[in-house]
């Protein structure tokens, strides 16, 4: 009978023995679950709402890099679209003032470049708000103490209960070797065990409220911090793109504009395609019109004008009261045509 005994004294120390192995196997880093010995369900439930702030406030941290990691390749970028801008600024402007005899094309040119730095000033705005903005206090928060300090706290609490575990399962043992054995030697060593265990478990009440108390205070901080810097993100986005497209939609108006007025100005002829044989004619202006350049020529319904020059563009030129310009054709009617080079007067 006796041999029977010691043979399962030495196998319960075994089983306890190969316990604690896998504790320490599967606890020896960060805060790690473990329901090897379950004290009480108090604690357990404690030890659970630790275990899901642990968890909540990594996964936090591990957004909060991301978003860390993503404004630092929008600022690379920014940077070099900066620099790509500039330069393209500079080629625009240089070709405007190389090329003013190409008067659409260099104009267009001149615009587009003189515009090209405020999209890269816009440009440059939004990459210090991702720096000041996401960058800075996302890095402050992931590096910061509060964070650091609750899960230190986490993590001597689950250390703790490990040691409480291991305990728990000293006190198991001692307790058999007094049903076996219930000599004075053995009570007071299980007496001991006991009051060891009582220690732990009230350390662990304690520690337990603290890092429970510290780690939910960060897990609030963070998400709160986390989606404020995410929606300033969105908004600084939002603006940068506003009013690149606005500066745009100016300037593109503006080319297009100057291409309409240069096209539909009146042209210019050179005195030496004006030959002797060239036929001016009489005509009388039927609508007012007002010139709106030195080029053009001012019409007062009822004036008579000396046609000079008819353009396929619907625009004539001729003098009226001692003064020479452009009008549309279609502003006079024919009268009289004059005498030709030769002398001999056309009428119809």
């Amino acid at each position: 009978m006796d041999a029977l005994r010691k043979q399962a004294s030495k196998l319960r120390d075994q089983v306890a023995k190969q316990q604690q192995a896998v504790i320490k196997q599967f606890s020896a880093s960060g805060y790690e679950h473990s329901d090897v010995v379950v004290i009480d369900e108090l604690e357990m439930q404690r030890h659970q709402h630790l275990e899901k702030l642990y968890r909540s406030t990594r996964s936090g941290k591990e957004f909060q890099r991301e978003l860390v990691k993503a404004a630092e390749a929008f600022t690379a970028i920014g940077y070099k679209h900066i620099e790509a801008g500039t330069k393209l600024s500079e080629d625009c402007c240089k070709y405007g003032v190389e090329n003013a005899s190409d008067e659409i094309l260099a104009k267009a040119a001149s615009i587009y470049g003189d515009a090209r730095k405020h999209v890269e000033k816009e440009q440059e705005d939004f990459t210090r708000l991702l720096f000041s903005q996401i960058l800075e206090p996302l890095r402050a928060m992931i590096t910061g103490a509060p964070l650091e300090d609750a899960r230190h706290l986490a993590q001597r609490y689950s250390r703790m209960r490990q040691e409480a575990e291991t305990q728990a399962a000293e006190v198991s043992r001692r307790q058999a070797r007094v049903r076996e054995a219930p000599i004075p030697e053995n009570v007071t060593k299980l007496h001991a065990a006991e009051s060891r265990m009582q220690e732990l478990k009230a350390n662990m009440a304690v520690l337990g409220k603290e890092a429970s108390a510290a780690l939910a205070a960060v897990e609030s901080q963070q998400q709160r911090l986390t989606f404020q810097r995410l929606v300033a993100m969105v908004e600084g986005e939002r603006t940068y793109h506003e009013r690149v497209a606005a500066i745009l939609h100016q300037i593109e108006a503006e080319m297009v504009s100057d291409k309409q007025r240069r096209e539909s100005a009146p042209p210019t002829v050179p005195s030496n395609l004006l030959s002797d044989k060239t036929k001016y004619f009489l005509a009388e202006a039927t609508h007012a019109f007002e010139a709106s350049s030195d080029k053009e020529l001012n019409l007062a319904v009822g004036d008579y004008v000396v046609v000079r020059k008819v353009s396929p563009s619907g625009w004539s030129e001729g003098e009226c009261r001692g003064k020479n310009g452009w009008f549309p054709s279609a502003y006079v009617e024919r009268r009289q045509r004059l005498p030709s080079a030769n002398g001999t007067p056309d009428f119809y």
